[in-house]
This record gives C-alpha cells, sequence and structure tokens, in this order.
C-alpha cells in the first residue's frame, strides 16, 4: 500500500511540475511575436478554410487555457489572448482546436469514440467515488457481501469508464497537435524559430493529459483493490 501513496505522490509531483511548466511555455512563446502578424482567431480561420471547414464558427471565450473545440455546435472557441493575440503560443493553440475540427470533419475514429463517451463519463464521474465508499461502508457495516458491494463494484465500472476516457483522449490531443504543426510548417505560416516554440508549447501541453490519464488509473486500482480485496 505504501509503493500506491508513492506512485500517486509522483503523478501528483510530475502533474504540480508540468503544469508550471506549461504555463511558463507559454509565457515565453507569447513573446515570440508572428511574422505574419495574424492573430489567433485569424490563424484558426485560415486552417479552416484550407482544410475545406466553412461551416465552423472561431470564437472567443473568456478565461485562461479555456480552449477547446465544442462539436456539438461546431465551434472553434479560443481564450481572449489566444483570439486576440499574434505570437507563436496563440498560433499553436489555435491550430491545435482547429486540429480538432479536422478530426470531426473526416470522423477521425478516437474523435468519435471519445464523444460516444461524454455523456456518460460526465455524469458517472460525479458519482464514481461515492458509489465507491458508499459500498465499502455498507458491506463494512453488514459483514457481509451484498449490495455494499455491488454498489461500489458499480462505482469501480463509471471510474473505469473515466479512465477510458483518459487514455482515448490522449490519441486525440497528440493527432490534433501533429495536425496543427503539419499545417504551419507545411503552408509556412510560421518561422523556423516561431515553429519550435508552438512544437514545444504544444508538447508539454500534451504531457498535461498523459499525466491526468495516469492519475486516473492509479486511483482505479487503488479502490478496485480496497473493493476487491475487501472479499478476503
Amino acid at each position: 500500500m505504501m509503493g500506491f501513496y508513492i506512485l500517486i505522490g509522483v503523478i501528483s509531483l510530475g502533474s504540480w511540475l508540468i503544469s508550471n511548466t506549461l504555463k511558463r511555455k507559454f509565457e515565453k512563446y507569447s513573446k515570440v511575436s508572428l511574422r505574419n502578424g495574424m492573430s489567433g482567431a485569424e490563424i484558426a480561420e485560415k486552417m479552416l478554410a484550407d482544410n475545406g471547414i466553412y461551416d465552423v464558427k472561431v470564437i472567443s471565450t473568456p478565461g485562461r487555457l479555456t480552449d477547446h473545440y465544442n462539436p456539438k455546435d461546431k465551434t472553434v472557441n479560443l481564450s481572449e489572448a489566444v483570439y486576440n493575440q499574434r505570437n507563436a503560443a496563440a498560433a499553436a493553440v489555435a491550430a491545435h482546436e482547429v486540429g480538432h475540427a479536422v478530426q470531426h470533419a473526416t470522423a477521425y475514429d478516437w474523435l468519435t469514440m471519445r464523444s460516444k463517451l461524454v455523456p456518460v463519463v460526465s455524469v458517472s464521474s460525479q458519482f464514481s467515488q461515492w458509489l465507491v465508499i458508499g459500498g465499502l461502508i455498507l458491506g463494512a457495516a453488514s459483514g457481509a457481501i451484498g449490495f455494499g458491494f455491488y454498489l461500489a463494484v458499480t462505482g469501480l465500472v463509471f471510474m473505469a469508464l473515466a479512465t477510458l476516457f483518459s487514455f482515448i483522449t490522449l490519441p486525440v490531443e497528440y493527432d490534433a497537435s501533429n495536425r496543427a504543426l503539419a499545417w504551419l510548417k507545411n503552408k509556412n505560416m510560421v518561422s523556423q524559430q516561431e515553429f519550435e516554440g508552438s512544437k514545444d508549447a504544444l508538447k508539454w501541453a500534451a504531457r498535461t493529459y498523459l499525466v491526468a490519464a495516469l492519475g486516473s488509473l492509479a486511483m482505479l486500482l487503488y479502490w478496485g483493490l480496497q473493493v476487491l480485496g475487501s472479499r478476503d
């Protein structure tokens, strides 16, 4: 059990380090102005047009690092800084989010699979841990395998779906970044220095998803041992 707590500690530390590094990277590349003078919004609109996508809107959304693509209403949502600024970081984020729009337009398998899990995970993730804890308490109180155990197992199933979702997200995010970088380079949208900055920023952004997936898996294993071990 001590090994598990060490693992969780390592993952938590890794997540903190990556998150802070990501913020520093974006601050650094936010100072690298684009030679073409285009804003993040203009970058996104051009990439959409170059991919023959004309039914997706590029809009500004409040907050920082709140950028995302919404397949339901077909909008590329860029944070205010990314939408307006004209630097390597903004170009990287804008192109990455359009990468998701391209995935959607081409029915990219991993994105399709991820989208199907969103409704289930958005609900189940809120209750999974409470179901497991509640089930363990009921099981301990009754002293026998019964409703409490099956309740906890239901919570584990929900956790497993959330973990699956986290790992399916990885190829979706990496592919969107690859599409973004390929377009930026092939269309000569950025200089070599700007391209390296965009590439570095997206690399660290992708690592946040990797750490999140590993953390989700670690929690699933922990609670799985608690529930299944209680049967012994």
